[in-house]
């Protein structure tokens, strides 16, 4: 999970060794004083994990002798080099994390087992800006498209030297045509958020930070299945290694939703690795730390000024994080398949709901407001979002207004009734029925959820309607949410809600 960069490096003189001291500087109009706010002047960013497991270490109490030796094992880039007319600042801390197609150090038996074979096209797979509160608080994971639809500003190549003038792209194609300048730049441009460190990450050191904290734990709610990718898991909960963790977040043959798709697992997976980091005892051995880390960082690279003791100061400040404190989002789609002449299919963002995130960020506020905690016992979750399966209700019994009744409540938890229950052929019905197409089994499961004690009954030819008869034992019905987070772009949810265990 990508964790904060740096602080400013902590000086030799500093009392205990403490947080640098406050910078000064107006807040702009308007806004309140944030809570025991530290200001920082952010100057690093490293692979998330890593970082991550500086930060326990460092609020467990094991500091420079553990740590030092470790700045000479990252690879440096000059990212934001004679970069101007940049974005204003704004409180807290935001990486750009890509990741790259990068694989030439992976094995040749790799390759195979994993799908990996092919050409690299040295562009961006994954795109995330996480921006960290400036109280340390709390972690939000903007994921951007890599079909988005991008202007550049102008820009050198970074293969021929020849200079451009702007131009639309896909966003992803930014980093082949000028590396991680152009990437931040196009970035801020269309965001006007600024990216104070980036942070790059290829498959090899993926699979090495997986690998390296013993896998990561992973829950489906229905089987994934890709064939161009190799991913192969039966519906429930699998530990990921290394190599299969990649398959599981690269895939994007599992249905018709495709990036977006491959983006929720993303999210679902650094939440994930988020709960295993912080709950690891491994990442408390200093000796075992300091041997996986080394492993780790020679396959990363990361902007220039990372240091021990920010590492060590911004471990102090973060010593409660965990996958509560993190909310995922992907930004807001307006229109799919939008044309571009030489560029091909994009995605074009949603100019109003897309400002709403953005702002969030620049103003270093939640991405959205929680609401208040619900009463009663929390909702089961079922492998088919209610608002995909649709109900026709029939009253089984001679009871009056039991359809109407079985059809407000399946519809008050989310299910697409069809608002118009009728008297079933037998009126006889003690034990309520669902009714389904074996075809639609999972929504069938996902109904029956909500209706305890109720029958499955499957019917050849049903088709995607599924039918609720009531009985007479009917009593209530059982308030049901989706396993899997909702799919649509913009929706925002917290990492305690999606890691295995925590639903």
């Amino acid at each position: 999970m990508p964790m904060p960069p740096r602080s400013p490096r902590v000086p030799a003189s500093s009392p205990r060794g403490g947080p640098p001291p406050q910078r000064g500087g107006g807040r702009p109009a308007g806004r309140p004083p944030k809570r025991s706010a530290r200001r920082r002047k952010p100057r690093w960013a490293m692979r998330a994990v890593t970082a991550l497991s500086v930060v326990v270490l460092a609020s467990a109490g094991i500091g420079h002798t553990v740590l030092s030796g470790l700045d000479a094992d990252i690879s440096r880039v000059d990212a934001f080099k004679d970069m101007k007319n940049r974005p204003r600042a704004g409180d807290g801390m935001n990486v750009l994390l890509v990741g790259t197609d990068g694989r030439e150090s992976i094995s040749a038996q790799e390759r195979r087992e994993y799908r990996l074979g092919g050409a690299p096209c040295h562009c961006t797979d994954t795109i995330m800006i996480v921006h960290i509160s400036e109280d340390r608080e709390r972690a939000s994971v903007v994921s951007l498209p890599r079909d988005s639809y991008a202007e550049t500003p102008d820009h050198t190549d970074r293969t021929t030297g020849k200079r451009h003038k702007g131009h639309p792209l896909k966003l992803n194609a930014a980093y082949a045509e000028g590396g991680p300048q152009l990437t931040i730049r196009t970035v801020e441009n269309m965001t006007r958020v600024k990216i104070d460190h980036y942070l790059e990450v290829d498959f090899t050191s993926f699979m090495k930070t997986v690998d390296v904290l013993g896998g990561v734990r992973i829950c489906t709610a229905q089987p994934l299945k890709d064939s161009y990718t190799g991913l192969d898991l039966p519906a429930g909960t699998h530990e990921l290694r290394g190599g299969q963790a990649l398959q599981y977040v690269r895939a994007r043959h599992l249905d018709g939703a495709s990036d977006l798709s491959r983006m929720k697992r993303q999210q679902r997976f650094l939440a994930a690795l988020i709960d295993r980091a912080t709950s690891s005892g491994l990442l408390l051995n200093p000796i075992r730390f300091r041997d996986v880390t080394q492993a780790v960082l020679g396959s990363v690279r990361a902007d220039e000024g990372f240091g021990t003791d920010e590492m060590l100061a911004l471990g102090r400040a973060m010593r409660d994080f965990s996958p509560s404190s993190s909310e995922f989002t992907t930004v807001p789609i307006g229109q799919m398949g939008y044309a571009v002449k030489g560029v091909g299919s994009t995605l074009k963002w949603d100019p109003a709901k897309s400002e709403r995130i953005f702002d969030a960020l620049r103003e270093d506020e939640p991405l959205t407001v929680p609401g208040p905690k619900p009463k009663g016992p929390a909702p089961v979750r079922v492998p088919v979002d209610p608002k995909r399966i649709r109900v026709q209700v029939e009253n089984g019994t001679r009871t009056p207004g039991l359809g109407k009744r079985v059809d407000d409540a399946l519809a008050a938890t989310g299910f697409r009734t069809t608002r118009a229950p009728r008297n079933a052929a037998d009126r006889a019905v003690v034990r309520t029925v669902v009714a389904f197409d074996p075809r639609w089994d999972n929504s069938a499961k996902s109904l029956a959820a909500a209706l305890p004690g109720s029958e499955l009954r499957p019917v050849e030819g049903q088709g995607p309607t599924l039918k609720v008869i009531a009985g007479a034992g009917f009593e209530d019905v059982v308030k049901v949410k989706p396993a899997d987070p909702p799919q649509e772009s913009g929706t925002v949810v917290r990492g305690d809600e999606v890691v295995c265990g925590k639903q």
